[in-house]
């Protein structure tokens, strides 16, 4: 940094607000130093004596509860990804993939020691799930997404209950009364299959538990229950086929993500049914699904990039030292060509 500010004609002082932003400094101040460091080849200060003598990482660890390969095949994590990694980036923060650790495992997992300055957690099932446990312990600040945050965490959340429920009368006001569902897994490892139509796992991810309680608020019990192993739109076939050809003859199905409406659209198609004529579908996030066309899915639609970025500032207002807030995310209910008035061939 001597050679830079010796090249640039400039003091030590300037060199180093060049590159930690920590004060004022003009632009041609800040570009004659970027020129004499790229001349001399340097890179800048070492990332590593900085976190030593800052005590920060100017990292952020993401807990995904999934395998990496199933999660990031979703384009609502995507979305939020986006969102959240292009916030952080501005913010000077990177982000660390962390995978949820077992809660039937004695060993130390990253999220024990891997350098970092907070967290944000994917899917909350419980407040004793491992993860919340060792940030605890630890005593990072963390954030939940999509998930019920313990005291001293943040949360960023859509209220999917009333929004399901919007669909649900929807449904009712064209006629339906067999309607059924296609559920997001409550947990890692499950098998695509029905379930009970009272079905609801103690430790089921918010998202899914919202969902189903959706029905229960809306005085309605769905005629079958199909749980997806994962947001894929294979499962969604599978899962629609279950459903479509159940017994009670469903006249409707709500699932609990467009991907896997999606797939129950496939599967209707391959089971020579029309939608919205014969069955109606809606799905849950809003995403673009152009291989539907020329249908368009009804759907309750969330922004996943601004969710992502709301994530990022309440991981900054943490580190800030501010006191934890809950976000609540807008959501909107769009009518596409997906559902109809019930018809009698079904």
């Amino acid at each position: 940094m001597a050679d830079v500010a010796a090249k640039a004609g400039v003091s030590l002082s300037t060199v180093s607000l060049a590159y930690s932003g920590a004060g004022p400094i003009s632009p041609e101040m800040k570009s004659r130093v970027e020129k004499a460091a790229e001349d001399l080849d340097y890179a800048g200060p070492s990332a590593q004596a900085r976190a030593l003598r800052s005590g920060r990482s100017h990292v952020v660890g993401v807990v995904i509860h999934d395998t990496f390969t199933l999660a990031f095949r979703s384009p609502y994590i995507l979305d939020v990804m986006d969102g959240l990694i292009s916030k952080l980036g501005d913010m000077g923060l990177g982000v660390l993939l962390i995978p949820n650790p077992s809660d039937e495992s004695d060993e130390k997992s990253l999220l024990d020691t891997a350098p970092m300055d907070a967290a944000v957690i994917f899917r909350v099932r419980d407040h004793d799930e491992p993860a919340i446990e060792k940030l605890r312990r630890r005593s990072l600040p963390f954030v939940v997404l999509d998930g019920v945050a313990p005291a001293g965490a943040g949360q960023v959340s859509i209220d999917d209950t009333t929004a399901t429920v919007q669909l649900i009368e929807h449904l009712r006001g064209l006629g339906h009364e067999r309607i059924g569902t296609i559920t997001l897994p409550h947990g890692p490892g499950v098998e695509t299959g029905l379930r009970p139509v009272d079905y609801m796992p103690e430790s089921a991810w918010s998202p899914m538990h919202n969902r189903l309680e959706a029905f229960r608020r809306a005085g309605v019990e769905p005629c079958v229950v199909v749980e997806a192993r994962e947001t894929l739109v294979a499962e969604g076939i599978a899962a629609g086929h279950l459903a479509l050809t159940h017994e009670s003859q469903p006249t409707a199905i709500v699932a609990q993500s467009d991907v896997l409406a999606g797939g129950a659209i496939l599967a209707a198609r391959e089971l020579d049914l029309n939608v919205p004529q014969d069955v109606s579908i809606t799905g849950f996030d809003g995403i673009e699904l152009p291989w539907l066309a020329p249908l368009e899915l009804t759907t309750i639609v969330q922004d996943g990039v601004v969710k992502g970025e709301a994530v990022a500032r309440e991981v900054q207002e943490l580190l800030s030292g501010e006191t934890p807030s809950h976000k609540w995310m807008e959501l909107e209910f769009r009518q596409g060509t997906t559902t109809g008035a019930v018809s009698a061939r079904r």
